[in-house]
């Protein structure tokens, strides 16, 4: 195989993701009238992922204590897409910007952590996290110039910053 034909092969299929994005956007949408809740979704494609955010809406009851809730509503609307598309699905489901501002908390926390484990010299463990959280503090922490790794098994998974 060429590096073209390798090429095209990685690159994430747009029109998919945007199929994907469309339907779980309709799934979502039925979940709002449902609770009878008001929110606007928009839908992107970043990278080789289909976004969806609910935004507009007042109070944090889809999103639940440390997106619990946002969580389990990324499963099923996952499980949504899966069915009517066959294929798994790495959809990101976001309501009125959690997700954003979670990425930003960690990021501070994976840099000062990472800071920490500098300075010392000693290994660091954190506190368990999600996949989408722990994929922040480990970008954070290889941004700083150490390594990271993951340890322990779901759901208490969580992020150890290992020194040079």
């Amino acid at each position: 195989m060429t590096e073209a034909e390798e090429t095209v092969k990685a690159a994430p299929d747009v029109a998919a993701l945007e199929q994907e994005g469309e339907i779980a956007a309709d799934y979502v949408e039925g979940l709002l009238d449902i609770a009878d809740l008001d929110g606007d979704i928009d839908m992107d494609v970043e990278g080789d992922r289909a976004m969806v955010s609910v935004v507009g809406l007042k109070g944090g009851d889809l999103v639940g204590p440390s997106g619990e809730v946002l969580e389990a509503l990324q499963e099923l609307t996952r499980l949504a897409v899966h069915r009517q598309t066959g294929e798994r699905s790495r959809l990101m489901l976001d309501v009125a910007g959690y997700r954003e501002r979670r990425r930003a908390e960690l990021t501070k926390i994976g840099t000062a952590a990472a800071e920490d484990v500098k300075a010392s010299g000693e290994p660091k463990a954190l506190q368990p996290m999600t996949p989408f959280e722990r994929k922040i503090v480990h970008d954070a922490v290889a941004t700083v110039g150490l390594r990271s790794e993951s340890e322990g098994e779901e759901p208490r998974r969580f992020v150890v910053i290992l020194p040079v």
